[in-house]
């Protein structure tokens, strides 16, 4: 009997997934007001640590980066605090077990990275020169590790996240302290960084009301309560969120 019960419970279960329904959404963030000229870190051939590769060209700060002709907000993570009673069957788990993070130039690439929890980050540097990854999680373990020179895919070094955080944290090189990244680690596959134009596409979303949360480095928060909706079998585009640009460099 007890077996009845628990193959029907499961039956109706995987019948509830099959018939639930799912959208998607596609955003974008704007800012309002005249965009500042991007920052300059260091000039090429400047007097620094490591400048035969880290002076190689002109540095820009990517702590705030604009589209000139969209106004599109680069580097914006847009993601739901709680993961959803409902995750698509085919997002239930990540679809690599492990996501990159590469240093060139002295810089780190991607800036903001997107981690589920139970990857694996591999740190990889396609320079001539030892940098270390330096983690500083809210609710995980630090690292701090080396990170040696021209180590590629396949031999770079893993960092395990298998705690979800609650914003995204900062990543930094110690020995170039210029060098700043952002990673949030997430619980679910609701989630996305935006563009350099300032979009963001999050798919396959349980059907109905759904909120996020918008972050921005410069800022912290911008949004702790973007609400939307999500129509069954569309993809909907959603109105521009505008952000000022004074709210960004106060």
């Amino acid at each position: 009997m007890k077996r009845f019960f628990a193959a029907a419970a499961c039956c109706v279960l995987c019948t509830s997934v099959a018939n639930a329904q799912w959208g998607h959404i596609e955003g974008k963030i704007v800012v309002d007001g005249d965009i500042p000229e991007p920052e300059l870190i260091h000039k090429k051939g400047a007097a620094i640590k490591d400048a035969a590769v880290c002076a190689a060209d002109d540095l820009y700060a990517e702590e705030l980066v604009i589209d000139p002709e969209t106004k599109g907000l680069a580097n914006a993570f847009v993601f739901m605090y709680r993961a959803p009673k409902k995750i698509h069957p085919d997002l239930e788990k990540p679809a690599e077990d492990t996501v990159y993070f590469d240093q060139k130039g002295c810089k780190f690439l991607p800036h903001c990275l997107l981690v589920r929890v139970g990857q694996t980050v591999e740190v990889l540097s396609d320079d001539p020169i030892a940098h270390n990854t330096h983690t500083y999680p809210i609710r995980g373990t630090q690292n701090n590790i080396l990170i040696p020179a021209g180590v590629r895919e396949g031999n770079g070094v893993e960092i395990e996240c298998n705690v979800k955080e609650s914003m995204p944290h900062p990543v930094k090189c110690d020995y170039h302290p210029w060098m700043m990244a952002h990673w949030l680690v997430v619980d679910h596959p609701y989630a996305a960084v935006t563009d350099a134009q300032g979009n963001f596409k999050i798919e396959n979303l349980p059907a109905g009301d759904a909120e996020f949360r918008i972050w921005h480095e410069k800022v912290g928060w911008i949004e702790r309560k973007y609400k939307v909706e999500v129509a069954a079998d569309e993809s909907t585009t959603l109105e521009p969120y505008t952000v000022k640009i004074a709210d960004l460099t106060k």
